[in-house]
This record gives structure tokens, sequence and C-alpha cells, in this order.
């Protein structure tokens, strides 16, 4: 499995494009520029099978309904966050001078921690709120990754002081869910830099002590 780190919007939020040899691909967090996303699947010859969400803020979501329509492709969205797609008070955009951003419902929902499978991907969906409720992590045990969306950063935690956050349900969503993961996993977040669970076990400020 192979995957592309596409940082996208002025909040340069990651969208992720990953893909197998068969060239099949999953779209995580399409937050905006829709069209650069839908060209650099073009350019490596990788047709999307799904729309993959780790949470449902404004930055996530802008460009969810441009590539789901591209590619006639559903979208996964955990159930506590199932009705934010459509209303721009709970995913954030009111508060912020980008615009109102919404998008349609999504096609499927995540009930709960799961095994995901989807073509010839299978992931583990780990539930990891407090920077949001319905904050999900995708993990691949085979490739030794997880996408935490904006649970865990390189040297940093989410934000909780957006309406629903929740620093200690965070703190503990990351050390129940995240760091006990194998310490060589790589770390894919929402934004920044990638990292491993080993450096942030080490180095991560907000995590140490605990």
């Amino acid at each position: 499995m192979h995957w592309k780190q596409v940082p996208v919007g002025p909040l340069q939020e990651n969208t992720y494009l990953i893909w197998n040899e068969k060239n099949e691909g999953l779209i995580v967090d399409p937050g905006s520029e829709g069209e650069r996303i839908i060209q650099e699947l073009n350019a490596m010859n990788v047709t999307p099978l799904a729309v993959l969400l780790t949470h449902a803020h404004f930055d996530h979501i802008g460009a969810v309904d441009t590539v789901r329509d591209a590619y006639n492709i559903p979208v996964y969205i955990h159930r506590n966050e199932q009705d934010w797609l459509e209303d721009p008070n709970k995913n954030g955009s009111a508060r912020f001078p980008l615009g109102q951003i919404t998008a349609r419902k999504a096609e499927n929902i995540i009930p709960g921690e799961k095994t995901l499978t989807i073509g010839d991907f299978s992931m583990e969906v780990f539930e990891t709120p407090g920077h949001s409720p319905g904050s999900v992590s995708f993990y691949f045990a085979n490739s030794r990754v997880v996408f935490s969306g904006d649970a865990l950063f390189q040297g940093s935690i989410g934000r909780t002081d957006l309406p629903f956050g929740d620093h200690d349900l965070l703190i503990e969503s990351i050390h129940q869910k995240l760091l006990t993961l194998p310490e060589d996993t790589e770390v894919c977040p929402g934004h920044g830099p990638e990292t491993t669970i080993v450096n942030e076990m080490n180095m991560n400020p907000f995590l140490a002590g605990f």
C-alpha cells in the first residue's frame, strides 16, 4: 500500500491519497481544492473507491462533494458526526471568515470501532474523540500506518477549545488507542509533517508524564 500527503486550503489540511498495486485508492479527508485532488489521482492513474473522514470539521470536508461526484464513490463518517456535514455551525465553518462549508450526507455511517473493508483495503477504525466527538483514526496494520486526523500531530495534539472539544478525553484517546500501536507505526496527521508513534511517546510535550 502507498500513500501521499497533499496539503490543501488556507489551513493546509492534509488530504491523503492511498492506493494499492491494482491502482485502486482511498481519499482521506478531502478538505479543499477538489480539482487538484482529482488531478493528482488522475496523474497517478488511481481510481478511488471511497472517501474516509477522520472527522467533520470544515477544513477536512470542503472537497467531499467534488471528489465524491467525480468518481461516484461513497463517503464514510462516524455516527457522532453524521449530521455535521450539512451544518456549518457544527462543522465550524460558521465561526471562521472563510465562508460556510457544507457537504451532502455520507452514504456510510461508521457505528463504532470495527474492521472496515473496502475493496482490497482492510483497516481498523479506532474511536479517538476529544478534538471532536466523532473523531476516528484509520489504522492499516499490514502497512504500519495510522491516519490520525486531528488527534495526534508531530509534537502536538488536536485543539480542544472548539465546541464539543474535550482535552482529557483526547489525552485518554491518544494513550489508549494510538500510543498502544507498534512503536514504528507511521502517524499521518491532519496537519503538519508525518511522524511515528515512538517519536511522540518520547518527544511530544503534551504527552509527557503520563
